[in-house]
């Protein structure tokens, strides 16, 4: 008597216990039978089978036949499929309810894992970890860049990338630091990662496995736009639901490949 693992663990979510899922088992190649008979079909004791089959046709497995000796004879597996399929769906749906009632009562009274960070060394600093955490993959948009940031951050990358880490970077051709112009592109020339040199606004944002991410705004002087280091702050968002939709968003600008 040989089933699928999947149809015996259904018998036994439906509230079977193991002898009741051998004996329903054996009784499907059976249809019916004596306890005696089941008993033997299903290795299940003599001496509890009699008691394994008055709880089953309880539950609505069985049906008991008045003779000498008592019939048993299996209830259709449509019927009782379909029967605890409506009953299974009703308990999800009020399980459903009760926790989800719950959880929203419950997240309301805690901060969203959200932070702000203010200041270069602190921003630089959490970009690295979460290029450190990273488990597959880097998405990074560049529309500037921090003085001395460009190394740190491609040492980090190279370290991930000998971790088998995936990283993708779409960057803004050049920024302004410190009244100098750096060449994105040729600072981060042997970098591991696969580049890109877009037009793109003056927003940082890296994320990481579509689980973790941070904005970085800064304000910009002049007509060349130069990166204000003082007035910088990061948005450190761990919501994995808005991580994985940058992350959504980012793929398919890379897809499209509109690169200037």
């Amino acid at each position: 008597m040989t089933v699928e693992t999947k149809t015996w663990n259904t018998l036994k979510i439906m509230g079977l216990t193991d002898y009741e899922a051998n004996t329903y088992l054996a009784l499907a190649f059976m249809i019916s039978g004596t306890a005696t008979e089941i008993s033997m079909g299903s290795k299940v004791p003599r001496s509890r089978i009699y008691e394994i089959l008055k709880g089953m046709a309880r539950k609505g497995f069985v049906e008991i036949e008045r003779g000498r000796p008592l019939k048993y004879t299996i209830i259709p597996p449509t019927e009782v499929f379909q029967r605890n399929k409506k009953k299974l769906i009703e308990d999800i749906e009020e399980a459903e309810l009760e926790l989800t009632t719950i959880y929203e009562t419950q997240i309301s009274k805690i901060p969203a894992p959200i932070w702000l960070i203010h200041g270069q060394e602190k921003i630089i600093k959490k970009e690295l970890e979460i290029i450190g955490r990273a488990k597959e993959k880097i998405n990074i948009r560049a529309g500037f860049m921090f003085n001395g940031e460009i190394k740190q951050v491609k040492e980090k990358i190279n370290q991930a990338a000998r971790r088998g880490i995936v990283t993708k970077i779409m960057a803004a051709p050049y920024t302004i630091v410190d009244d100098e112009k750096v060449n994105i592109a040729e600072k981060l020339e042997g970098i591991q990662a696969e580049f890109r040199i877009y037009k793109i606004p003056f927003v940082k944002m890296i994320v990481r496995d579509g689980k973790e991410m941070m904005l970085i705004l800064s304000k910009f002087s002049g007509d060349d736009k130069r990166v204000v280091n003082q007035s910088a702050i990061g948005v450190w968002n761990q919501y994995k639901e808005i991580a994985q939709n940058y992350m959504n968003l980012f793929e398919i600008q890379w897809k499209e490949n509109k690169t200037k």
